[in-house]
């Protein structure tokens, strides 16, 4: 066996119980092999068990530091979505999209792509062809990818979706640390005796992560407190010692309101802030205008809830604070991240075992893709487009000529849909996303693919709601059909072996890019022949960096992850950053940054008088592609469901299991109505996964594309909204098609 299986498998309960299930005769008898859970950010270790070509078990590994041996619901079925009627085995075109798509070989498809691109940019310059890619590629291929367009096609036109989930969370690292990425690890849960988490469902959005949360507190709960903050009341708030249901939106006045309580109680450590931060003397006099009256009036919650919060968290011996999009997705992310951090700052609670500021990644890869580069304004090793000396020491690795890197950072998410759409861009090539169901606005991103001369989209199913609107359409292989790494939320990376063949003609997603490199005559620069010969390159890109992985080889780990950074053979994981105060900024401080409370893009008024907020739910996953196709996932949430406050249904005669219709500006979604109370007043909830392919519950439809200025990240968690009964006024299918 590749790997010890011979463990019990461990499966979060949505109850939260663990049930554990022993191996069996037949399970003896497969073959292991080490992998990693492609959902979230968690990261956990996955044993996969395999026979016959097929994946036919998996089981948490419990040498794993993400989760000993802990899955969720999603992770325990993942053979479940390996071997689909859907699965996509062979090259597709289509001379028109009024056409069928045709089998093709990948010679003929690839050719055709590479004919068409040359064409484009010789016309329209390379900044007219553009890639969007995904947190489900692995390290190796958002490598290949940004080495392609930034170094060779010449564009810096290669954005993630990653920039939905935790663009806010790296501007704000950067902005307030110097660096991107948490300063901490997940052994700190076990040392930390104060939790805040704050715009995060973690029980069903990082069911792993938030076990360990429970189980610390569960186990000495007079010493360990949780604070949470939602406007939903989901399972993460049963653990709460202090449960805050903000008007959402509204975090910045709220965690304002905290500091002001901690400086107020004299609970700063005066002594950390003066040796190894700044900026403090800006900060102070805003806070004077945030106490927690003011904030209360605010937020809409009890001021003395928010004294309390702010003082356990200040007199804490360890606090940690948790977040992820309910801080991220929001014009003013990048200051709700730096809110948390000041906070942390202020009281010293930073890099020492068990406290931090932790952001969740919402995408088993996001932190790779981060750090190869994988978004518009970055390159590879943490470096910036838009600075000389990085520009350089890449161009240097990658053997083009100085000056060959394009100085003007590349259009992100929503940009380069709008240059679609008014034809700035004629031509995307889309990698392992769906994004005509995660996009916000979708109406603008119809007609983005609409308006685009050529779409190319690699997946691993057919249809999707993304693909069905391609010229060309590529077979990946998937998990567990190809080796590599993700880093995950720890910044552990870890090493997936590859257990089975990808079935037919599908193949790693580097692979199609290096094939199509060399359809463009690029053939010497991707001569890859694995996976490892890409990591070694990209190491060298790392050299002198805050991330330096120089000491990190596909040997060590086969053995173990490791956090970075890790600059030589001989050195460990670096289990947390800061340790001695010194931060990435020049001079080695860290900065606090003052922000006041500002409104979101689009407010509730007449006309739209709710706010409708977005997310997940415990058993789905994104778009559905894969969770969508597990019986046993389908069955605990089989509908999609708008919540609504009793307050709201009311005036409306709007009852529980009603067909109501959610509508915005943009567009409209549909779904049955759960009457409840554990949402706020005057806000509604949608879950995201389900798109057009399952109905008309489709709620980014609705959903605004107004983004941060400075992470570029849109607000999907706040639009202003109105809900009808299906019937009533402009009810009806409406945006079917958008």
């Amino acid at each position: 066996m590749a790997a010890d299986a011979r463990v019990a498998m461990q499966v979060v309960q949505e109850s939260g119980e663990i049930v554990e299930t022993p191996l069996t005769p037949e399970e003896l008898q497969l073959t292991w092999n080490r992998s990693v859970c492609p959902y979230c950010g968690v990261g956990c270790g996955v044993l996969v068990g395999s026979k016959d070509g097929r994946v036919r078990k998996v089981r948490g590994d419990p040498n794993h530091p993400a989760n000993y041996g802990l899955l969720c619901g999603k992770g325990a079925t993942l053979p479940q979505m390996v071997h689909t009627p859907d699965r996509l085995t062979t090259p597709l075109i289509r001379a028109s999209r009024e056409e069928d798509f045709q089998r093709a070989s990948w010679d003929e498809a690839l050719e055709r792509i590479a004919t068409r691109w040359q064409r484009i940019i010789r016309d329209h310059g390379p900044d007219a062809v553009a890639f969007y890619v995904s947190g489900q590629l692995l390290t190796e291929d958002y490598y290949v990818v940004n080495k392609l367009a930034k170094g060779f096609l010449g564009t810096n036109n290669v954005d993630s979706n990653s920039r939905l989930c935790m663009a806010s969370a790296v501007s704000g690292y950067v902005t307030s640390l110097g660096a991107d990425a948490p300063p901490g690890c997940y052994a700190d849960i076990e040392l930390a005796d104060s939790f805040l988490l704050i715009g995060t469902n973690t029980a069903a959005c990082h069911p792993v992560t938030f076990e360990r949360i429970r189980r610390r507190k569960l186990r000495a709960p007079a010493r360990v407190n949780v604070v949470v903050v939602d406007p939903r009341k989901t399972r993460t708030a049963d653990i709460a010692d202090v449960y805050l249901p903000i008007r959402p939106g509204t975090d910045v006045a709220l965690l304002n309101a905290m500091l002001h309580v901690i400086a107020r109680e004299g609970l700063l450590d005066a002594r950390y802030m003066q040796r190894h931060t700044s900026d403090w003397e800006r900060l102070q006099p805003l806070l004077e205008r945030y106490s927690p009256d003011q904030a209360a009036a605010i937020c809409g919650v009890e001021a003395g809830q928010i004294r309390k919060a702010a003082l356990l968290f200040a007199k804490a011996r360890a606090a940690m604070s948790f977040w992820s999009m309910g801080l991220n997705q929001s014009t003013h992310g990048t200051a709700k991240n730096n809110c948390v951090i000041n906070l942390h700052l202020a009281t010293g609670q930073i890099g020492r075992p068990g406290a931090g500021p932790f952001s969740l990644t919402g995408q088993p890869n996001a932190m790779g893709g981060r750090e190869t580069g994988g978004l518009a304004h970055l390159l590879p090793g943490h470096r910036f487009v838009a600075k000389e000396q990085d520009r350089r020491a890449v161009e240097g690795v990658w053997g083009v000529s100085e000056g060959r890197i394009n100085a003007k950072p590349g259009l992100t998410a929503v940009e380069l849909f709008n240059a679609l759409a008014d034809g700035r861009v004629k031509s995307v090539w889309i990698l392992c996303t769906n994004p005509m169901v995660s996009m916000p606005n979708l109406s603008m991103v119809r007609q983005a693919f609409a308006a685009a001369e050529l779409v190319i989209v690699n997946d691993i199913y057919h249809p999707t709601e993304t693909t069905q609107l391609a010229d060309i359409i590529l077979p990946a292989a998937q998990w567990s059909e190809r080796d590599g790494t993700v880093t995950n939320s720890e910044r552990a990376i870890s090493y997936l072996e590859q257990a089975i063949d990808p079935p037919g003609e599908a193949l790693p997603d580097w692979q199609i890019l290096c094939r199509f490199a060399r359809a463009m005559g690029l053939e010497r620069a991707f001569a890859f022949d694995s996976a490892e010969a890409i990591y070694e390159e990209y190491k060298r890109l790392t050299h002198g960096q805050d991330l330096d992985i120089g000491g990190v080889t596909y040997r060590r780990l086969k053995q173990a992850p490791i956090q970075w950074p890790c600059p030589t053979p001989g050195h460990r994981s670096t289990m947390r950053r800061y340790t001695g105060g010194v931060f990435a900024h020049p001079g080695g401080k860290a900065h606090f940054i003052a922000h006041e409370y500002e409104t979101p893009a689009e407010m509730p008024d007449a006309q739209f008088p709710l706010i409708l907020t977005t997310g997940r739910v415990r058993d789905q996953w994104h778009t559905m592609t894969r969770t969508g196709k597990v019986p046993v996932l389908m069955k605990k949430e089989p509908e999609p469901f708008i919540e609504l406050h009793p307050a709201d249904a009311a005036p409306l005669g709007i009852a529980e299991g009603d067909l109501i219709v959610v509508h915005s500006r943009r567009g409209q979604a549909q779904a049955a109505c759960r009457v409840t109370e554990t949402i706020k007043p005057g806000t509604c909830f949608m879950p995201f996964h389900w798109g057009s392919l399952r109905g008309e519950a489709v709620v980014n439809r609705a959903t605004v594309d107004a983004c941060d200025p400075i992470s570029k990240q849109p607000e999907l968690k706040f639009c202003a909204v109105r809900v009808e009964k299906m019937g009533h006024g402009a009810g009806g299918k409406g945006q079917a098609d958008a």
